[in-house]
């Protein structure tokens, strides 16, 4: 018989994917390019709410920082759904995340989106190969949406940090 079960993936290593996570996610939030770019590696991609696709760290950074001087971005609260080993040095985060405007005290259910992180240990530490941020409207299943909007509505003004219990909004933010 075939064995497909996936690796388990070590605690320290799965404290390392989920750094990322939060480093990437602190860095958005400081509407920071070179900070939200930092945790990828250098061939690192990001694909956007939008659909739009930055290859390589630097085009991340260049192209966030853009971002960020161009249009107001609102704020992202996280939550890690899970973390796994795809392979030897390879992880997969899932997570949820919902954003809140400077001037808003509640989320923007329109922007709630499931991410997507794939990480990979190259011998120089783990860093983030893959940032898939998708919209979580499901479509055919209303009630997931709104479920997951008062889900993320209970991390607004806890922090920081995208675990389990917390989201990446810091204090006093």
């Amino acid at each position: 018989m075939n064995d497909t079960r996936l690796p388990e993936l070590p605690s320290g290593d799965e404290s390392a994917v989920r750094g990322l996570y939060r480093r990437v996610l602190e860095g958005w939030n400081q509407r920071d390019g070179a900070a939200f770019a930092g945790p990828f590696a250098e061939d690192g991609e990001v694909i956007e709410f939008d659909g739009t696709r930055y290859r390589g760290r630097s085009a991340i950074a260049a192209e966030t920082g853009r971002v960020f001087a161009d249009h107001p971005t609102p704020e992202y609260v996280a939550k890690v759904r899970r973390v796994r080993a795809l392979g030897a040095d390879v992880a997969q985060l899932d997570g949820v995340a919902g954003m809140v405007a400077d001037d808003a005290e509640d989320l923007d259910p329109a922007l709630n989106a499931v991410q997507t992180v794939i990480a990979v240990n190259a011998g120089s530490g783990w860093r983030i190969a893959l940032l898939q941020n998708t919209p979580a409207r499901f479509d055919l299943q209303p009630d997931r949406a709104e479920a997951l909007t008062r889900e993320l509505r209970g991390l607004i003004g806890r922090g920081p940090g995208p675990t389990q219990e917390h989201p990446v909004r810091p204090q006093g933010s």
